[in-house]
């Protein structure tokens, strides 16, 4: 079964990282490293402050040093252009609600960054960004083996088991995967994860999702195996024993031209230094003409961050990840 599969490559970087006992998960291992009680609250506070951070970038402080800007700012991948943020915000019709094509649907219409800054996935229960935010918290627990994870407070992953059905309207490039997967072990490094921990995540998540036609396989017990990979067009390396002729055709995503009310990703992003930290801030403006910001706030790694985020996989390790340096230690983190 799959999930003992990843269990093992996710148990990998405990031969790695000295700091980690081999028989304690990563989520297990981080909740009590930086929030001391390893209880089902902290946990799934763990993985809030994580997701969080993927979506928008550093906003908590301190953290040991790595600048991360976050899946809604753009950047580049081996020299080619990404931009993410139009897949959330409703700008592309690209997502599965069941149908033959995508549609546009606004996931930042539960307050955007303002509650992601308070350690919250939205501003009320009811809104789409609720609904991915803590659908992503409890994917994450159940993938990083959160001992509490279905129990309290930490409530199980009851979405779609097939990453490929939600994703299969966005028609994602190696570049864009890669690009999410990044931000992932920014994310994570930005806390203090350990670079072999950080590997051993971004490892899993390149092996279930980032393979062109991988065969089904089951990644949240005891969902079931399904179709997982996210990453579809021609540019995606090829998975081992593919199976392509279980997945549709690549369907593109259309642009929304008017979205009453949706916001479109058509502002721009800056980036400032002061001192040692960074400050970075996307700007964007919905149909109505109000404007949302994220401000992503880190520490500079010793090198000018340009205007948008560059990722290198030359080099890299087979995650494909390009990881800042750690500047050591676990992080102390203002809850």
């Amino acid at each position: 079964m799959l999930f003992k599969k990843v269990t093992s490559v996710l148990a990998v970087a405990g031969g790695v990282a000295a700091q980690r006992p081999s028989n304690m998960s990563i989520c297990d291992y981080y909740t009590t490293a930086l929030l001391t009680n390893n209880t089902a609250e902290n946990q799934y506070t763990l993985l809030t402050l994580l997701v969080n951070t993927v979506v928008i970038g550093n906003y908590t402080m301190p953290n040991v040093g790595v600048a991360v800007p976050g899946i809604l700012a753009p950047g580049t991948v081996d020299g080619e252009d990404v931009n993410l943020a139009p897949y959330f915000t409703g700008a592309l019709a690209s997502t599965n609600k069941g149908g033959m094509t995508g549609e546009s649907v606004n996931f930042l219409d539960g307050g955007g960054a303002a509650p992601l800054m308070k350690n919250m996935p939205a501003d009320d229960d009811s809104s789409n960004q609720y609904f991915l935010l803590t659908h992503l918290y409890q994917f994450f627990g159940g993938l990083l083996q959160c001992s509490q994870y279905g129990m309290g407070a930490f409530p199980a992953y009851t979405g779609d088991k097939s990453m490929y059905e939600v994703h299969k309207f966005m028609a994602l490039d190696n570049a864009e995967v890669t690009y999410f997967i990044t931000q992932v072990g920014l994310a994570a490094s930005s806390f203090g994860v350990t670079e072999a921990d950080v590997t051993a995540v971004g490892t899993a998540l390149n092996s279930l999702f980032g393979r062109r036609c991988a065969p089904a396989v089951e990644v949240i017990p005891p969902q079931g195996a399904a179709l997982q990979a996210i990453c579809t067009e021609p540019d995606c390396p090829i998975a081992d024993g593919a199976m392509c002729g279980l997945y549709d055709n690549v369907v593109e995503p259309s642009s929304v031209s008017s979205m009453a009310g949706n916001a479109t990703m058509t502002g721009n992003m800056t980036t400032t230094m002061s001192g040692h930290a960074t400050t970075t801030v996307v700007t964007t403006t919905d149909a109505s003409g109000s404007v949302m910001t994220f401000t992503s706030t880190g520490m500079a790694t010793g090198t000018t961050m340009a205007p948008t985020a560059t990722v290198s996989t030359a080099g890299a390790a087979a995650t494909g990840l390009s990881l800042m340096a750690v500047a050591g230690g676990i992080a102390a983190m203002l809850l």
